[in-house]
């Protein structure tokens, strides 16, 4: 088990930014706008998604999942990023959203035009959708990632979905979901069947909530990196804008670069 913490941080901020890109056996293709899909969720919702596919199946695949009331737009940023470290990308809408950088969330809004529940857990079936069309477009296993509550849910799913997950990344996971019926440690209960190798991360205000799901974790293989300014919520935490976003960048990198292309 590896655990960065605040003063492993320091650590971390030197060497160069992205350089496991150049590892990389093919270079990307510039994605300079998404291609746009849907696909259709259990109960027949269409499900908005953003592909960054720089390279071709056989690269590994990231299935980005968004935060409350964001939308794929969230990832507008980050995405390109994540070609350049060797992998191809999608970013879904989640039923449970609404708009961000500019990007309205479109399957918020099928689901209110067809009288849906949009409640987080309402968007579990969303994400369940995403993982089955991702495993599409890479022969090999994708990678998971979640910020807030969809970083939460990603344990359940992880935990449902192990043979199809090569690892999982969770930005701000916490319990959530006591005022949808859930009990007080759902997710961590959840955690505890998660084998696979994990990456979780939290602002430091944030740790009470993110620890005890982490500690639950059954793999060994995890690592929960807390930064050492406040930073943001989520993958905001990457955003340029954030302060000490060099330093989360290269915990991501350090745990992604041995599933790179």
């Amino acid at each position: 088990m590896k655990l960065l913490n605040v003063f492993a941080a320091a650590c971390l901020v030197t060497g160069l930014f992205f350089s496991c890109a150049s590892t990389a056996k093919v270079e990307p293709k510039k994605v300079d706008k998404p291609e746009t899909v849907t696909f259709p969720s259990k109960d027949g919702l269409p499900v908005t998604a953003d592909l960054y596919m720089a390279y071709g199946k056989d690269a590994p695949l990231i299935l980005l999942c968004h935060r409350a009331n964001w939308s794929r737009g969230e990832y507008l940023e980050i995405a390109p990023k994540l070609n350049l470290l060797g992998f191809n990308a999608m970013a879904i809408d989640q039923r449970s959203g609404k708009t961000k950088n500019d990007v309205d969330n479109a399957t918020k809004k099928a689901a209110e035009e067809a009288g849906k529940g949009t409640t987080y857990l309402d968007a579990l079936q969303d994400i369940q959708a995403a993982i089955d069309y991702a495993s599409k477009l890479s022969t090999k296993k994708i990678i998971l990632w979640g910020s807030s509550y969809s970083s939460s849910l990603g344990f359940v799913l992880v935990k449902s979905n192990s043979d199809r997950i090569a690892s999982y990344l969770a930005f701000s996971p916490g319990e959530y979901f006591a005022d949808l019926g859930k009990a007080g440690d759902w997710i961590a209960s959840e955690a505890k069947d998660v084998k696979v190798p994990v990456f979780v991360t939290s602002r430091p205000s944030e740790q009470k909530d993110a620890q005890p799901i982490f500690d639950a974790i059954e793999s060994k293989d995890k690592t929960y990196f807390v930064p050492q300014t406040d930073s943001k919520h989520g993958s905001q935490a990457l955003y340029e804008a954030t302060e000490g976003n060099e330093a989360s960048w290269k915990a991501v990198e350090a745990f992604l670069k041995r599933f790179s292309k």
